[in-house]
């Protein structure tokens, strides 16, 4: 099915891997947000569960490993053409994780992958609602962390 104005939404993974104070970015080599900082993540593939999908697409677009796969939240992301149609429409299950290993570098959909200080989110662009996953994955974390 085509992904440019969709007959349905599409169900994808976004994952926010934490490395101490770091977050993993990728730079996107294909619509929606083109060029533009985001989590790694993409679309869920056809008898993937959704946790292999997340697994798999940090793996492919980061060289990354990651550990301690814990669901954040579910985001919709719909963009609208000039004329209101619906020209991408995505049902984001977004989670945390931590880095185990790998070593950054832009594979795949990314043009670019790196660890990106938490002080320095704002020079990225970022959309919103990834900041506010970002934000949620940290306090989420942080709280783990006084706890264990």
């Amino acid at each position: 099915m085509k992904r440019d104005y969709p007959d349905r939404p599409f169900v994808g993974v976004g994952v926010v891997v934490l490395k101490g104070d770091h977050v993993l970015l990728i730079r996107r080599k294909k619509p929606p947000r083109m060029d533009e900082w985001s989590l790694p993540g993409g679309a869920q593939d056809l008898g993937e569960n959704i946790r292999d999908a997340a697994v798999r697409e940090v793996r492919e677009e980061t060289g990354i490993e990651i550990q301690n796969l814990q669901l954040l939240d579910v985001v919709d992301f719909i963009d609208r053409d000039d004329k209101q149609d619906v020209r991408h429409h995505y049902s984001l299950i977004d989670f945390s994780a931590e880095y185990a290993s790998g070593e950054a570098k832009g594979n795949d959909d990314a043009i670019e992958a790196k660890w990106v200080p938490f002080n320095d989110l704002e020079r990225y662009n970022l959309w919103q609602k990834t900041i506010e996953i970002i934000r949620k994955a940290k306090s989420d974390h942080n709280s783990a962390s006084l706890h264990a």
